[in-house]
């Protein structure tokens, strides 16, 4: 184990962190041929065989403390003690077993985060029963219902819970059969013809009998929990998540972060929990170290991000979890608010994002306005990982502290780097990789794992310095999203978004990268509108359109393209032109899931013509802002 690292700062001043503990590996390897086979000395401790195990022992350890908190109607905190957890788990756990169902039949959560649907996960889960949260958007969001269709035909659910009937009626009625069971803790205002729909207390009122001696019985390998993959490149997967998954997953977790078994964590989030980054990783990690999880009603985006404001005023976590453009936002705000300030670093030990890469331009920020008002520097960590792995694979425990960087195996992670192109994709094996897809298709089964029987990620990764391995890898982006030009020459897609949206900052939300089979590079640029807005000066009225049209605006860009171009060595590292886009990349469509990943191959897809014109040189579209080495604006 280390603590305290130093880095040397800018004016050669050695850097102070803020002390905490952070396990250390050492790393076993092995290469044949152009493979290279990676996993941590260390042996994976002894784990739980049941995630719920971890409440049990939390209700008799520490029966009042709240394993979770969120703020009721009147603003106050309402929490959920582990002793009262459970018992509501035992109840739903007897009345879901009375419902005979199954890995078959499973349970459908279709809410976002709440105390209800915490209760209902656990209560499936000491019942032995599958559980899947699926994203609220694909209801609330969604035009048509098509990937809220499909996750229903996929899973066959024998009960679906929401939070309030009234507001998933329309879905309710488009998708869900008529012969399954709704449960709301916000019942219908008038009866429902024809639908069972049962309130949520009547669950928590079950006397149970026989649910402990089901929950005694439950196999690590049983299915604790479905979890659907992000749909980024095609429509959602199921990914089966057994117990052995979890517990595992969390021990890697526990025994990278030992802190948290020093102090139990204190988590202020609002990551979904229909993904697995919320719902597996942080969820997990309160649970799993006897830790409190406050949920966050906020959210990175235009309106929601002050509730997120207000939490952080009002609990001070010991570990922060966000999304890149969730950690840009808080620094801006940390470096103009004194009372989030003073509770935030209060006791803050480690800073760790995930789901995008963080630019280097809002890693240095952060850093800056941590070091000015601490006197001393939090360490930001980061992972790899996915949903089929229940999440985490590598974490950035070695000595590198910098974007980019993914780091080395967790402890009973084996890791393949395996040739693809000229990319090494990462692949897994280990008690926390799933089994195979539920009710996957032959391509999906086939496609899954290697002949080894390592999970295949589509990550590339490389190695920070091929001659001492022992420093780790960085991210190089996803295989299946590069392309060659017509000259042959391949275009590493990854890095070339990651540089784009780090020299761009704040000005660039997303990227996507066209050229497959032209003759050079044009980017497809998804603006942060507001940030734009100000640098024209124009006002909150100003639609998109204005905003990217706005002179200031295009000079801007096309300043950023010489600035990109300076360093190009080729064809495949210039880029030619970019366009603005004014309309947000599509939910309905597939461009962008709920939580904000963009998908190159859907947009490139959907936005062909506006490809086609940005390469149409017997029409050129005005629209389009030219690299000055190629043209004027």
């Amino acid at each position: 184990m280390h603590s305290e690292p130093t880095q040397t700062n800018t004016s050669g001043a050695p850097t102070r962190y803020r002390a905490t503990t952070i396990g250390a590996s050492s790393l076993r390897m092995r290469r044949q041929g152009d493979t290279w086979y990676l996993q941590a000395s260390e042996a994976l401790g002894e784990h739980p065989q049941r995630l719920t195990q971890r409440l049990a022992s939390g209700a008799q350890a520490h029966p009042e403390r709240w394993l979770a908190a969120r703020r009721g109607s009147d603003g106050e905190w309402i929490g959920l003690s582990y002793a009262d957890a459970l018992q509501s788990a035992r109840a739903i756990g007897q009345a879901l077993l009375a419902r005979n169902l199954s890995a078959e039949r499973p349970v459908a959560i279709l809410s976002g985060n709440d105390l209800d649907h915490l209760q209902l996960a656990l209560g499936a889960m000491w019942a032995g029963i599958p559980y899947a949260a699926i994203s609220p958007a694909y209801a609330l969001a969604s035009g048509d219902y098509g990937k809220l269709r499909h996750t229903i035909d996929l899973l066959t659910p024998g009960l679906v819970f929401v939070s309030g009937y009234e507001t998933f009626a329309k879905a309710i009625d488009a998708v869900v059969p008529a012969d399954v069971e709704v449960v709301a803790a916000t019942l219908p205002r008038e009866p429902q013809s024809g639908r069972q729909v049962t309130a949520f207390s009547e669950l928590l009122r079950t006397t149970p009998t026989t649910v402990d001696a089901v929950h005694a019985a439950v196999s690590p390998d049983a299915i604790a929990k479905f979890l659907f993959t992000s749909g980024s490149t095609k429509l959602p997967k199921a990914v089966p998540t057994t117990h052995r998954m979890l517990c595992s997953n969390q021990q890697m977790l526990l025994e990278t972060f030992p802190e948290f078994a020093k102090e139990p964590p204190v988590l202020v989030d609002w990551l979904p929990w229909n993904h697995t980054f919320g719902g597996s990783h942080n969820v997990g990690i309160a649970l799993y170290n006897g830790g409190t999880l406050y949920i966050d009603d906020g959210k990175p985006v235009n309106g929601k991000f002050g509730d997120t404001l207000r939490n952080l005023r009002d609990i001070a976590p010991t570990i922060y979890f966000n999304v890149p453009k969730g950690w840009e936002e808080l620094t801006i705000a940390l470096e103009q608010d004194a009372q989030l300030r003073e509770t935030f670093f209060s006791r803050v030990k480690v800073y760790f994002f995930s789901g995008a890469g963080l630019s280097q331009a809002a890693w240095d920020r952060l850093e800056r306005v941590t070091e000015k008002y601490c006197g001393e520097r939090i360490r930001i960590m980061a992972g790899l990982g996915m949903t089929e792995t229940s999440p985490s694979c590598l974490f950035t425990t070695g000595p590198i502290m910098s974007a980019g960087y993914v780091g080395l195996p967790a402890h009973g992670c084996e890791v393949k780097l395996a040739p693809v192109g000229d990319k090494l994709e990462a692949r897994y094996r280990g008690p926390h990789v799933m089994p195979g897809y539920w009710r996957a298709n032959a391509a999906e089964r086939a496609n899954a794992f290697d002949e080894e029987g390592y999970f295949c990620s589509g990550d590339a990764v490389r190695f920070v310095d091929v001659a001492r391995p022992e420093l780790g890898l960085l991210f190089d982006g996803r295989v299946a999203e590069d392309f060659k030009l017509s000259s042959g020459t391949f275009v590493s897609v990854g890095p070339m978004r990651a540089r784009v949206i780090s020299e761009g900052a704040p000005y660039v939300q997303d990227v996507v990268v066209a050229g497959m089979n032209r003759d050079d590079v044009s980017l497809l640029v998804f603006p942060r509108l507001d940030d734009c807005r100000r640098l024209a000066g124009l006002p909150a009225s100003a639609s998109a359109r204005e905003v990217v049209d706005a002179p200031a605006v295009r000079a801007h860009f096309a300043a950023l393209l010489d600035t990109l171009n300076r360093g190009a060595t080729g064809s495949a590292t210039t880029i030619a032109r970019l366009r603005l886009m004014d309309v947000a990349p599509s939910l309905d469509l597939g461009e962008i899931t709920d939580k904000g990943s963009i998908n190159q191959r859907a947009v490139l897809t959907h936005r062909a013509a506006l490809v086609e014109t940005m390469y149409d040189t017997a029409q050129r579209d005005p629209a389009v802002i030219v690299a000055s080495a190629r043209g004027a604006l």
